[in-house]
């Protein structure tokens, strides 16, 4: 009888010692996912079943040891590393967070420029910026709403591009369906052109439906644009214009040399601009000079724009 009885103790030691080394074993496989990973709201059957769609090796037992642990936060998670055991992978989902930065792209500023901005702030890779920029919008300029976004730290180079056009393409589509009931990208990136030089033109919200009116006016009438902000693109974003610069830009943004609009955009903008550049004002302006005062004095005739220039600059 007590054979039998150290038999069964046994066999139920060992039973139970297989099923500890094989829980053990489970809960150092590793997952490899990437370092800053996003947690949306929901059931921990559905964060679960979002990660596995995103390949990461968590299986429904995962459900089961999350409700013991603690449920995930929601929001960035910085994992710390791209490679961590299951258990430090399921531990981190219930206590880690990530650094948030707030990331402000200003209207008016280039993309050049912002990019530079996002490899600073967020100690990322300019080059690596650049080059998923590309690989995600055929647009030159113009693609990003200007906001104040809050990007984690340790996000990747592809995976802030791919927020930010993603976030500033959902603004963008809301706004033109609003006013237009529809979204024509190829109509709507005209108008993100025209408010990009009311945008780099315009000393105030204010104006810019005047602005718009002389840009209208004076491409109806086959005059060149002759604007100053549109040499403000790229790299020459904070650059003063002058006439040096005016002569040997040969760029399709040098609206003294060409006439019509610039091939691209010249800047990010804000919605007000966009707003202004479908809604122009009812005016027949073709001229304006920045006054002593900071803004615009608009005339009609060459001679009072002439004037306006003398008072501006004597």
């Amino acid at each position: 009888m007590n054979d039998k009885r150290v038999i069964v103790a046994n066999w139920i030691f060992e039973i139970a010692l297989i099923i500890a080394l094989s829980f053990m074993y489970y809960l150092n496989q590793p997952i490899k996912s990437p370092r800053v990973i996003y947690i949306p709201e929901g059931s921990i059957n559905k964060i679960i079943t979002q990660m596995q769609q995103k390949h990461y090796n968590v299986t429904k037992l995962d459900t089961l040891l999350l409700r013991i642990m603690g449920s995930p936060q929601s929001g960035w998670i910085d994992m710390k590393t791209t490679d961590n055991s299951r258990w430090d992978f399921l531990y981190k989902l219930t206590t880690a967070k990530a650094a948030l930065v707030d990331i402000r792209l200003i209207p008016g500023e280039t993309t050049y420029i912002f990019l530079n901005q996002l490899a600073e702030q967020l100690q990322l890779s300019r080059e690596l910026l650049e080059k998923e920029y590309a690989l995600e919008t055929k647009q030159k300029e113009g693609a990003f709403a200007p906001n104040t976004y809050k990007l984690p730290m340790g996000i990747t180079e592809k995976m802030v591009i791919k927020i930010l056009l993603y976030e500033s393409d959902i603004q963008m589509k809301k706004i033109a369906k609003m006013i237009f009931g529809r979204y024509d990208e190829k109509k709507w990136l005209h108008f993100v052109t025209i408010a990009s030089i009311i945008q780099k033109e315009s000393a105030s919200i204010e104006e810019m439906p005047l602005v718009s009116s002389v840009i209208y006016n004076r491409l109806k009438k086959g005059m060149k644009l002759q604007m100053d902000g549109t040499l403000n693109y790229g790299p020459y974003s904070h650059t003063r214009v002058t006439p040096q610069m005016i002569k040997e830009d040969t760029s399709t943004y040098n609206t003294y040399l060409n006439k019509g609009l610039p091939e691209h955009p010249v800047c990010n903008v804000s919605f007000e601009a966009i707003r202004a550049a479908i809604f122009p004002a009812q005016s027949d302006y073709l001229y304006f000079m920045k006054s002593k005062n900071g803004t615009h004095d608009f005339s009609r005739n060459y001679s009072t724009h002439l004037d306006n220039i003398k008072r501006a600059t004597n």
